[in-house]
């Protein structure tokens, strides 16, 4: 009897523990949910291939954390700030949702990320304006991919230096087009370079004649293609049939996908180099997320950089919760950046406290017919560039929050 009372007093501790944790999970379920682009332009490039991403990365963790359930839904922002902001509310006000993932729009994610800021954890993965770390960086908001300013840095000064001094830009009338303006503008100059001119286009636009055709009149050397999805797929593809570069003039792609590259083919888009956080045939880890990955969405096709960044994004936000012993949105928060993140995708990579995802990027060039060995074989990576070179310090972002820890002395 003695033993058996030794015993169950060695338990209490843990029972108290799980008894602590369980309470510390809201609704006694930890909800996820994947917003983006499920019926217009970007659906292929997020859309359902991110929700299955999301999956396998709860059941490669879980199925449960803190003994409690993970519940994953999705929803679709239609490309529209007003319906994404409608689904976000209702998900905290009504559902429960404890963190949105993904987004694929970077208006539809500064409105967000300005409405669950403190509340709820917000991961943009396929959106890409650098305010989200920057003057409108939220303490429980992260950005996991690349952005405007690392697109730029990688992009814009190789450029220039091999010898496309003169610019002229063909952008999606949104905020990431925007801000890709920006700083790339910025970059050019800084090199040496000169934007000649630009012109905007709505997301979705199908027609790009005239703004071809006003590139052309611009004379620059370089035609910057600052869109993604569809649009970077047409736009290139009326570029060929114009003649633009036969010209003379060379395309630089900013947001580009290996689905763009599937539909352009092999043939017209070799040679243009693109930076991307990953790709599909890289490494044997790579390789294995693929091949689950297809077995799930029954397809042959490879997954893009955003569908494979949110399995990374999930993960870590999950490994979080389990080390910060709550769902609480500050206190994950909080343990995100200081657990590092290692996967297939962000090897050996950290959060900063402006919630940076701090991942090295890869140069990639486009094969050739001849070079390419099978099915999705499409890049021929140049080089891996490290985060702290590309994407900008902490201390240029303006991040209200990370000035106001400075001060305290955090």
């Amino acid at each position: 009897m003695k033993g058996v009372a030794c015993a169950a007093a060695l338990l209490l501790p843990v029972m108290a523990g799980a008894a602590s944790n369980a309470g510390a999970v809201s609704d006694d379920v930890v909800r996820i949910a994947v917003i983006n682009d499920r019926s217009g332009p970007y659906s292929d490039f997020n859309g359902e291939g991110s929700v299955v991403a999301a999956r396998l990365a709860i059941a490669d963790f879980g199925p449960t954390v803190l003994g409690r359930p993970i519940d994953l839904i999705s929803g679709d922002h239609q490309n529209k700030p007003d319906v994404g902001i409608g689904l976000a509310r209702r998900w905290m006000d009504t559902d429960g949702v404890d963190m949105m993932v993904d987004f694929g729009n970077s208006a539809v994610s500064l409105a967000v990320q300005d409405l669950t800021q403190g509340k709820r954890v917000a991961i943009h993965v396929a959106s890409a304006s650098d305010a989200l770390f920057g003057a409108k960086c939220s303490p429980t908001g992260f950005l996991w991919n690349y952005d405007t300013t690392a697109i730029a840095n990688a992009i814009g000064k190789s450029a220039v230096e091999a010898g496309g001094e003169s610019w002229y830009f063909i952008t999606a009338d949104y905020a990431f087009g925007h801000a890709m303006e920006k700083q790339l503008t910025t970059v050019i100059e800084k090199a040496g370079g000169k934007v000649l001119g630009h012109v905007r286009h709505p997301v979705g636009n199908t027609d790009f004649s005239s703004f071809l055709l006003q590139a052309q009149a611009s004379g620059a050397k370089m035609v910057a293609v600052l869109n993604a999805g569809e649009d970077t797929t047409n736009t290139i593809k009326q570029a060929a049939e114009f003649g633009l570069v036969d010209a003379g003039q060379k395309l630089a792609g900013t947001t580009f996908y290996i689905l763009n590259v599937h539909g352009l083919g092999l043939e017209a888009a070799q040679g243009l180099q693109v930076v991307t956080p990953f790709y599909w045939d890289r490494n044997d880890a790579s390789r294995e997320f693929t091949r689950r990955w297809r077995e799930a969405m029954n397809t042959d096709r490879a997954p893009t950089h955003p569908q494979a960044g949110v399995y990374s994004a999930v993960l870590a936000y999950l490994r979080a919760i389990e080390a910060a012993g709550t769902d609480e949105a500050m206190a994950v928060s909080a343990r995100m950046k200081q657990l590092p993140v290692d996967d297939f995708y962000g090897e050996n990579s950290r959060i900063r406290e402006d919630g940076r995802l701090m991942k090295d990027m890869f140069l990639v060039e486009v094969k050739s017919p001849a070079d390419s060995t099978g099915p999705w074989d499409y890049y021929k990576v140049l080089a891996q560039m490290p985060a702290d070179e590309i994407i900008r310090p902490m201390s240029e972002g303006g991040c209200p929050f990370v000035g106001k820890a400075a001060a305290a002395g955090s």
